[in-house]
C-alpha cells in the first residue's frame, strides 16, 4: 500500500489530479489518497506525474508519495475500516 498526498494551488491541475488518482485507489481525505496495488500502479503514477503533471505544478505545488509495508502497516491505527478490507492489502517494500 502507498499513500499519496497533495497540494496543488492551481483548481484545474488539482481536479485532474484527483480524477487522476481515482482510477488507481480511494480518496481518504481531500487530498489524500490510499493506493492498495502493486509496484507497476506505483510505476505508473509516478511516470503520469513526471511526463504530465509536473509541467504544470508551481514552486507552491508538492505530492508526496508514501510507501508502507506490512511492517509499517502495524504501527498505523486506523478508526472505521471494515476488517475485509484490511485483509485484501498488497504490501511492496
Amino acid at each position: 500500500m502507498f499513500i499519496v498526498s497533495y497540494d496543488i494551488e492551481s483548481d484545474s491541475t488539482r481536479t485532474k489530479f484527483s480524477k487522476f488518482l481515482e482510477k488507481y485507489g480511494r480518496r481518504l481525505q481531500y487530498s489524500v489518497f490510499e493506493m492498495k496495488n502493486s509496484r507497476r500502479v506505483l510505476e505508473n503514477i509516478k511516470s503520469e506525474i513526471e511526463h504530465n503533471f509536473k509541467k504544470r505544478f508551481t514552486n507552491n505545488d508538492s505530492v508526496i508519495i508514501y510507501g508502507m509495508c506490512e511492517a509499517c502497516d502495524k504501527k498505523i491505527v486506523r478508526y472505521g475500516y471494515p476488517v475485509q478490507e484490511e485483509k485484501e492489502v498488497i504490501f511492496f517494500c
